[in-house]
């Protein structure tokens, strides 16, 4: 499954860079979180319905290092999540990653028309539920809160202080957080780190019976 979204990623990338079209394509099929409060934003245009922005900008990607690194990093993490969960469990992973991106970056700021492109935000959930399985730093229990959650409170404050550095650097320290959509890739990954042990849950809820 891993190799076939990235297969479908690089394809619609050539065929929107063939054309000529990745910036219209941009406005018509990237998220807007604008759209999220005003769906008629665009009416009159042949844009994708709001609602399904949050998958299909993922196909869309600005150059050959923005779409490179990305599929990089999919390939990486994604072959070895679906080691464990399975193709389908990877390919649902992949897609709520999507929408808990779109969501946060809506969160920051709601009546941005700028488009957000790219399959980060979906991808950042596959390295969310990669750094949770392979992790190997041993953690305790605080108190009341489980080991489990203290691991996945940690995780996801290492990645949140990367984004926001990653932030701070592609602004030139002027203040903002640059173009990268750091809201996104915050979002999916905490969306792998809460929906990597229900899935696993699924995934082996019905363990193979022992030979007698």
């Amino acid at each position: 499954m891993t190799g076939w979204i990235a297969i479908a990623t690089l394809a619609a990338f050539l065929l929107l860079l063939g054309a000529g079209q990745i910036d219209n394509a941009a406005v018509l099929a990237g998220v807007l979180p604008a759209r999220f409060s005003d769906p008629d934003l665009l009416a009159g245009l042949a844009a994708v319905p709001f609602w399904l922005t949050p998958l299909t900008c993922t196909l869309i990607h600005g150059g050959w290092l923005h779409i490179g690194f990305n599929m990089l990093m999919l390939l990486f993490c994604g072959q070895q999540v679906e080691h464990v969960l399975g193709r389908w469990l990877t390919l649902l992973l992949y897609a709520v990653g999507a929408y808990a991106a779109a969501l946060a970056q809506w969160a920051i700021d709601p009546g941005s028309t700028n488009p957000m492109v790219g399959a980060s935000g979906a991808i950042s959930a596959i390295i969310g539920t990669y750094a949770l399985l392979y992790s190997q730093q041993k953690v305790r229990a605080i108190g009341p809160i489980s080991a489990n959650i203290v691991r996945i409170l940690w995780l996801a404050a290492g990645w949140i202080a990367i984004q926001l550095m990653v932030g701070l650097v592609t602004s030139g320290g002027q203040g903002g957080l640059g173009v990268i959509a750091f809201a996104a890739h915050i979002g999916g990954f905490v969306a792998g780190l809460l929906l990597t042990r229900p899935l696993l849950r699924l995934r082996f809820r019905n363990p193979p019976q022992p030979l007698r």
